[in-house]
């Protein structure tokens, strides 16, 4: 299952006794204000209210109005799945977490990438490489990376396996805007999945397309119980130079 952002209580989180609001609006202010500071990135899902409770030194029942008043200002929303923050900004990343599409953006700082998501049945190879029933929709992501000369361009297309759906939180939000017309920049796809617990493997077939004018990369990524977790068909012309950077920890 997911895992939260660790919270630590603190002394300097109690309620002032001299505000005149609610203790509720006391501790919505409180929570704004760890939210804006980036203690939970934009995205993330909030600790459960019995730890925010414990953290705020109040009742359940004072979180669950706190947490309203946020949601009533558009600042959290609440799925099946929990609570997360709305707020906008930059999330954080976890530093040498590889980025999501792997390979699929350009070496050219020029490029223009655009990526969204549906909620579809993926190709028949990828619903069998996922394990999923034929027609069975799933989260499916495009991708698509151009530079302005139309030199390079890159595609890729992403299906995601009903354990990545179950497993890892911030992926199954996307099912409710997956319209094909919203931007969905899933860069921390790997991060999310690492946080929840799962170790990734990454298996790329690399192969020519056509007439050798591109190249197609397969990508496919477990964990490690080996259930699939996403099936990726990365397409790059053979104008570009296809570049893999790998960032691991030194031994001890």
């Amino acid at each position: 299952m997911a895992r939260t952002t660790p919270y630590e209580p603190s002394p300097s989180h109690e309620p002032a006794q001299c505000d005149d609001r609610p203790l509720y609006g006391r501790i919505a202010a409180l929570l704004l204000d760890e939210l804006r500071a980036g203690t939970i990135p934009p995205g993330e899902r909030l600790p459960g209210e019995r730890h925010l409770a414990t953290h705020y030194q109040v009742s359940r029942e004072t979180v669950r109005q706190a947490l309203e008043v946020l949601r009533r200002s558009g600042l959290v929303a609440t799925d099946r799945r929990g609570s997360h923050a709305t707020l906008p900004g930059r999330p954080l990343e976890t530093p040498g977490a590889p980025v999501f599409p792997l390979g699929a953006r350009s070496s050219d700082p020029c490029a223009v990438d655009r990526a969204t998501v549906t909620w579809e049945a993926p190709p028949p190879e990828h619903a069998q490489a996922l394990g999923l029933a034929p027609h069975r929709p799933t989260l499916v992501h495009r991708y698509r990376s151009a530079t302005p000369d139309g030199r390079s361009l890159r595609t890729a297309v992403t299906s995601f396996s009903a354990v990545a759906l179950s497993e890892v939180t911030e992926l199954a939000r996307y099912r409710d805007r997956a319209d094909g017309a919203t931007p969905a920049q899933l860069r921390r796809a790997y991060d999310w999945m690492r946080k929840a617990g799962l170790a990734l493997h990454h298996r790329d077939a690399i192969t020519q397309v056509g007439d050798a004018f591109s190249v197609r990369v397969t990508r496919r990524v477990h964990d490690q119980y080996a259930r699939p977790l996403e099936i990726t068909d990365l397409v790059v012309n053979e104008q570009d130079a296809l570049v893999y950077e790998f960032t691991l920890p030194a031994a001890g």
